[in-house]
C-alpha cells in the first residue's frame, strides 16, 4: 500500500499554490518599491543589506538576488500561514491563479525595467 507522500498532502498543496501566487506579487512589489533583501556588488564581491546604490568605479549593483530572496521569504511566510487556514477555505483558491497572476504581472515587470530599455 502506498503511504501518503508530501505531494499528496492537502497542506502542501495549499502551501505550493499560495507560494506560486504570492511569489510574483512579492517580486513586483520589492522591485517597484526598491526593497531587495540585500544588494550584491560583483566588482568587490560585497553583499550589503537592503537597497544600496552602485559604487563609483566598482561596476553595477545587482538587486535581482535580493528581490528573489525577499520574494522567497515573503511567499514562504504566506504559504505557511495559508496552511493554518481551514481546508474548506483553501480549497476555494482557484488553481488558475498560479499561472494567471504571473501572466498579468508581466507588463508591470516590463515597465519596471524601462530604465534599461531607453535609447
Amino acid at each position: 500500500m502506498i503511504s501518503d507522500t508530501l505531494a499528496q498532502s492537502p497542506r502542501f498543496k495549499t502551501f505550493a499554490l499560495v507560494f506560486a501566487i504570492a511569489f510574483p506579487l512579492w517580486y513586483i512589489a520589492s522591485d517597484m518599491a526598491r526593497l531587495p533583501m540585500f544588494t550584491y556588488h560583483p566588482g568587490p564581491d560585497l553583499f550589503e543589506w537592503g537597497w544600496v546604490k552602485a559604487r563609483r568605479d566598482e561596476g553595477p549593483a545587482m538587486y535581482w538576488y535580493g528581490w528573489l530572496a525577499t520574494s522567497a521569504l515573503g511567499s514562504t511566510a504566506l504559504g505557511g500561514l495559508a496552511c493554518l487556514l481551514p481546508q474548506k477555505w483553501t480549497q476555494r483558491i482557484p488553481l488558475a491563479l498560479a499561472w494567471l497572476v504571473p501572466l498579468l504581472l508581466t507588463p508591470l515587470l516590463v515597465y519596471s525595467l524601462k530604465f534599461y530599455w531607453r535609447w
